[in-house]
């Protein structure tokens, strides 16, 4: 699969299956902190991801002004 990491922007060809959470153990990422996105939809940490698939991977960003 086509993985598109943002901060600093890198792409990825990643075999799969897999699903999110054993994607992000691989890219050694807390799930905590990145959101995984496949086309427009935010995807869950047990959502299975097939080989042929793009997902972009974010850093969760929090802050503004209380």
């Amino acid at each position: 699969m086509k993985v598109l990491l943002r901060n600093p922007r890198r792409e990825l060809d990643v075999p799969g299956p897999l699903r999110v959470n054993a994607l992000l153990a691989k890219l050694e990422l807390n799930r905590e902190s990145v959101l995984v996105i496949k086309g427009d939809t935010l995807v869950t940490g047990d959502a299975l991801l097939a080989d042929d698939d793009s997902v972009e991977v974010r850093p969760v960003i929090s802050g503004g002004a209380v």
